[in-house]
């Protein structure tokens, strides 16, 4: 069987939320021995290193809002560049995070790719949180918790324009899966966006064999693909300690390597994120090497 290329991205990006750490994320992974694990399944390897970003230190946060969106912008634009040259070469681009505001310019990629084939990209947010906040409704202006907002559009700007086509991804056809924290003014967006949404109580009644069938079949149907942004908060802190913003009561290990092999069984990835790994709060480097193990998963690796 033919595997297609996979181009590792590191992304070592913390400009989106107020605790530090998660930029070491993308080292995380590798000393898992990610490129190894991955090239192992006989997908050919290619790490593109890490894109150049910034640290608070150096910058002013600018709008209280929006903290420190101009930088955010341009990474997420460097990232759109890279993504979507990989996708152009036939990889799937393999981004490590860095917090989930990336997501934004990774997302856009996967939508401008998906345009040049004149069809929508479908898109599968599996998180704790909806980072579905504009900075109206943002208690604290990390714009980590914005990513998924800007995607729909329009707001916050600077991230909605990233893709050719805008809004860069439909609603309709994009799933929020795994939510079981949101913000009471988040709650609101993410009613009312058309998005759809599986939390933690689907799941637990519904199973995630059935949320994972309706995930795909909502998001791939019509599509060029799946993209999939795996933030790793949204596996409960006993499995997955070191990451950004932890939540009680989150996906099992074998939910969600399910979801993940489900994912693969599909056969319409097109572009993997993981992130929001924080090191500084992990146990022997169990969470990247969790996260290691789900992109195993979703790149085919099977017990028999």
């Amino acid at each position: 069987m033919t595997r297609r290329p996979i181009h590792i991205i590191g992304v070592p990006l913390d400009l989106g939320q107020g605790r530090r750490g998660v930029d070491m994320g993308p080292s995380a992974l590798r000393i898992a021995g990610l490129d190894q694990r991955v090239a192992a399944l006989g997908h050919a390897v290619t790490d593109r290193g890490d894109l150049h970003v910034p640290i608070p230190e150096t910058r002013s946060p600018g709008d209280p809002t929006k903290k420190y969106i101009r930088e955010i912008a341009r990474v997420c634009q460097r990232l759109h560049h890279a993504a979507l040259g990989s996708l152009r070469d036939g990889a799937i681009p393999l981004v490590l995070g860095g917090d989930h505001s990336l997501g934004a310019g990774s997302v856009a990629a996967a939508s401008d790719w998906a345009q040049q084939r004149g069809l929508p990209i479908g898109l599968i947010w599996v998180d704790a949180h909806g980072d579905m906040n504009t900075p109206a409704s943002s208690t604290s202006g990390n714009v980590h918790g914005m990513p998924l907002s800007a995607l729909i559009g329009p707001e916050p700007q600077e991230l909605a324009r990233l893709a050719v086509r805008t809004p860069a991804v439909d609603p309709a056809r994009t799933v929020l899966l795994g939510i079981r924290d949101l913000d009471d003014g988040e709650r609101a967006n993410v009613r009312s966006s058309g998005v759809r949404v599986f939390t933690m109580s689907d799941i637990d009644r519904q199973g995630m064999a059935a949320v994972a069938r309706q995930a795909i079949e909502a998001a791939g149907a019509g599509t060029a693909g799946i993209h999939v942004s795996f933030d790793m908060d949204v596996c409960d802190p006993a499995i997955a300690p070191g990451v950004g913003t932890s939540v009680r009561g989150g996906l099992g290990f074998r939910e969600a390597h399910l979801l993940m092999e489900m994912v693969a069984d599909a056969g319409l990835l097109t572009s993997l994120d993981l992130v929001e790994v924080n090191p500084i709060l992990d146990v022997q480097n169990t969470t990247a090497t969790l996260a290691m193990e789900l992109a195993l998963s979703a790149l085919g690796q099977t017990i028999l």
